[in-house]
């Protein structure tokens, strides 16, 4: 789309056009995520906590030429050849353009919302409606008032039905991304619980998401919700042709026969079809395809061929320990141009290895590709920075001389790639894994991962993000974070758990030893890190890696003027002082302070980064006189010792639990340790948060005992009925605590609640599934959703700290981008 185009459909307030024969191609509202530079605009979206603005000149530096700001500076007026297109809201304009741009088409575009279902649905259908047309669609789950018109913009007239979903969270979310879908057929999906606290109501809650489908044609819904029945009966709703389906009157009747897991006959007016799943979540979402099949004019025996094809989607993107030192990431899901440009976007922003390598499968499309098509995606990848091309299928195989990749393989189909994935050599390099589901690429990723253990410890990163936002949201505008990565992020991981906090921007990393920090300098990370457990004899290692240490003793501040000494390029190494409040562990004291300064002012090469204390009980309310005793003295200190510099010194002294229960002592940073990774001790904090840790395993056995019969070690569990005792292998060896033996744990068995009975083994423990239909192989949830590190750190009468850094380093860590 031309600039000029663009700038009707965004009507800014000003527009200041120095390269009026741009033609835009791509959206960005990331700076991380520019491919195509010359061809991108970019929005500039300012937050409470970043602003788009300050990377305007770096990204024209690299080759953008076209920006959406909210204002001008002088910086701007000097960037040649440049359109600014000056707006009042960034995000406003993004999802003008995207409105703008929908206009375009007539083909029929099908609007998904709910409150659980909206991605599935809208990837099954997808799926079986791109058998035989040219389907858009939404990638991953991007469903947000900045997902919505990334979208919708990629439309084009090949097209011939699109598909997209719309989440929101709060009231009066959805009437703008209403103008930008646009649906002439909308599908409500199930109306849960979520984002309940935004809404006085559940069917306020619902008012707000038919808002949708204020100018559709069509609305498919299931009729068993009678809030739902009830709001559609409003005049506003009168225009739409309201298609219903459910076991009693509806439009649709429907009823379901199970056979087994993988067998359910799904009975719909009387037409059979057999589908892949028994669980009632996918039941309901398979029928929703169906019926929307139905009223598409698909015919029967087509609609049966492709919904026996649906499998259960993973819709996230995981990252997996690889074979010989390489790293996995999992994105076989799903396959087209959109999902593929955001997964090389998340590619970019893994940074443990310099070499990037690309496994991808012929497209999910109607219709080939053209070589013009093919010659933009071998640009794609470079601009990506793959080396090592892995393609597979006839398609690829066709185009092959359109690839300049410094590596290349290509394949006629996934068994031959199979047979020759020795040959591709992969070894300390990041390997992204991206398909078709029909080339089931799953056991590619298989063949590639390092397996060591049933056991698996699943860290979501994108509840990970959202922790990190959710205590953002909480502090002042422009106060600093400081997240505490130590001990290997409390024993979730290292760099693949960092990126994502180093994506999200944060402003500090804290880690215990030196050795932490040199390993995150070494896969990349440059990110600010303060190293609090900072000893002297690795000062000369902490000035080479540019780690910033806590100095809390004048012996090590006299050790580290020493290696200083001895660094004549270096001028203003940052220090953090510890200052004891009443921790009383570590910490300059305030009789102290005068001279720490006067050291301090007079070496040039010491700079104070930041003065910060330790509070001993922010998260106990039986202690808040003590604590507010404790924040009262750091002032006291702070300014005594601060007023000595003629420079900023940043000042904190909050932990996870003082960010919530006093928000008045945020001073210029805060740390944010253990409620990132989803723990709290807090009344009404715990549940705000997201799950960050699953800690999975599977059945090894099962047993049927009488009752009398005793289990595992000592003897010390006595069934006192007829038992099935499930055997999984997962023991204190692998850090399940022997504190949560005969009854005190429970572990989750097919969404249910089961006691670990026996002594935890070092290698085993063992469950009592009484009354569960359960099979060898079947997975359990140790730790996770429903039953949290938490819930059980609180049985064990242990805390969530404990718990997360006793697991094992033989259990895989997995990595969970939703």
């Amino acid at each position: 789309m031309l600039i000029k185009e663009i700038i009707t459909a965004v009507n800014p307030l000003d527009a200041q056009v120095g390269a009026p024969s741009c033609d835009v191609a791509e959206l960005a509202v990331d700076s991380r995520k520019v491919a195509a530079p010359a061809q991108t605009l970019f929005f500039a979206i300012e937050t409470d906590k970043n602003d788009g603005h300050k990377y305007v000149a770096p990204l024209h530096g690299i080759g953008v030429r076209n920006f959406v700001v909210t204002k001008m500076t002088e910086e701007f007026e000097g960037l040649p050849e440049s359109n600014f297109l000056i707006v009042k809201d960034s995000v406003e304009a993004l999802q003008a353009l995207a409105a703008y741009h929908r206009r375009k088409f007539t083909c029929p575009v099908i609007g998904i919302t709910g409150s659980n279902g909206k991605t599935i649905v809208k990837e099954w259908l997808a799926t079986v409606l791109g058998d035989t047309r040219n389907v858009a669609k939404s990638p991953y789950s991007y469903n947000s008032r900045i997902g919505v018109p990334l979208s919708v913009w990629n439309m084009s007239r090949e097209n011939d039905i699109a598909v997209f979903e719309a989440g929101i969270s709060e009231p009066n979310e959805m009437r703008a991304l209403a103008g930008i879908i646009d649906p002439t057929i909308g599908i409500l999906t199930n109306v849960g619980a979520a984002h309940a606290q935004f809404f006085p109501n559940n069917v306020r809650k619902i008012i707000e998401k038919l808002k949708l489908f204020q100018n559709a044609d069509t609305l498919i819904y299931r009729n068993n919700n009678e809030e739902v029945n009830t709001v559609l009966q409003l005049p506003e709703y009168k225009h739409l042709n309201k298609i219903s389906w459910g076991e009693q009157d509806a439009t649709h009747i429907v009823s379901a026969k199970i056979s087994d897991v993988n067998d359910t006959v799904l009975t719909v007016d009387g037409a059979q079809y057999h589908v892949p799943f028994s669980d009632n979540a996918s039941l309901e979402n398979v029928t929703h395809v169906i019926v929307t099949l139905l009223f598409l004019d698909v015919p029967h025996d087509e609609i049966q061929r492709n919904i026996a094809k649906l499998t259960h989607i993973n819709m996230r993107l995981e990252i997996l320990e690889g074979a010989n030192h390489s790293v996995i990431i999992n994105d076989t899901y799903s396959l087209d141009s959109n999902s593929l440009s955001a997964a090389l976007n998340f590619l970019d922003t893994q940074t443990q290895m310099n070499k990037k390598t690309l496994v991808i499968s012929d497209f999910e499309q109607v219709g080939e590709l053209s070589d013009l098509e093919y010659t933009r995606l071998n640009e794609q990848l470079k601009n990506h920075n793959v080396s090592k091309l892995v393609a597979v299928g006839p398609a690829f195989r066709q185009h092959e001389r359109l690839f300049d990749i410094e590596e290349r393989f290509f394949y006629e189909d996934t068994e031959s790639l199979m047979d020759k994935i020795p040959e591709l050599s992969i070894s300390y390099e990041i390997v992204l894994v991206k398909g078709a589901r029909n080339f089931h690429f799953e056991n590619v990723v298989s063949r590639l991962q390092h397996k060591t253990h049933l056991t698996t410890l699943q860290v979501g990163l994108s509840a990970l993000a959202y922790n990190l936002n959710f205590h953002r949201n909480l502090l002042d505008r422009g106060t600093k974070m400081v997240a505490m990565v130590k001990a290997s992020s409390y024993g979730l991981g290292d760099v693949e758990l960092v990126n994502t906090l180093v994506d999200q921007n944060v402003d500090y990393l804290a880690v215990a030893y030196t050795d932490e920090g040199i390993r995150l300098r070494k896969r990349h990370i440059t990110t600010p890190i303060i190293v609090l457990g900072a000893e002297a004899h690795s000062f000369e290692a902490m000035v080479n890696a540019r780690l910033e240490p806590e100095i809390f003793n004048f012996h090590y501040l006299n050790r580290l003027e020493n290696i200083l000494e001895h660094h004549s390029e270096i001028d203003d190494f940052p220090v953090h002082i510890k200052l004891d409040t009443g921790m009383h562990r570590l910490g300059f004291d305030m009789t102290d302070l005068q001279q720490l300064a006067e050291i301090i002012k007079r070496n040039p090469k010491l700079r104070v980064a930041s003065v910060f204390s330790h509070l001993a009980a922010a998260e106990d309310p039986s202690e808040d006189e003590y604590t507010r005793r404790q924040i009262k003295l750091f002032k006291e200190m702070c300014d005594r010792f601060c007023g000595n510099f003629d420079y900023k010194i940043l000042r904190h002294i909050l932990n996870s639990a003082g960010i919530v229960r006093f928000p008045e002592a945020q001073f210029d940073m805060v740390r944010l340790g253990i409620q990132l990774y989803g723990c709290s001790e807090i009344p009404g904090i715990k549940d705000k948060l997201h799950n960050v840790v699953t800690l999975k395993t599977v059945i090894t056995q099962i047993k049927s005992l009488p009752a009398g019969e005793t289990i595992g070690y000592n003897r010390s569990f006595r069934l006192r009925r007829d038992s099935k005792i499930a055997i999984i292998p997962i023991g204190y060896a692998d850090g399940y605590p022997r504190e949560l033996s005969n009854g005190v744990g429970t572990v989750m068995v097919h969404g249910q609640k089961v006691p670990v009975v026996g002594k935890v083994c070092m290698d085993m423990c063992m469950l009592d599934i009484t009354g569960i239909s359960a099979n060898v192989g079947d997975e359990v949830i140790v730790y996770g959703e429903g039953n949290t590190v938490s819930d059980m750190a609180k049985a064990a009468n242990l805390i969530s700290y404990e718990l997360m850094t006793r697991i094992s380093q033989r259990v895989p860590r997995v990595y969970v981008q939703e």
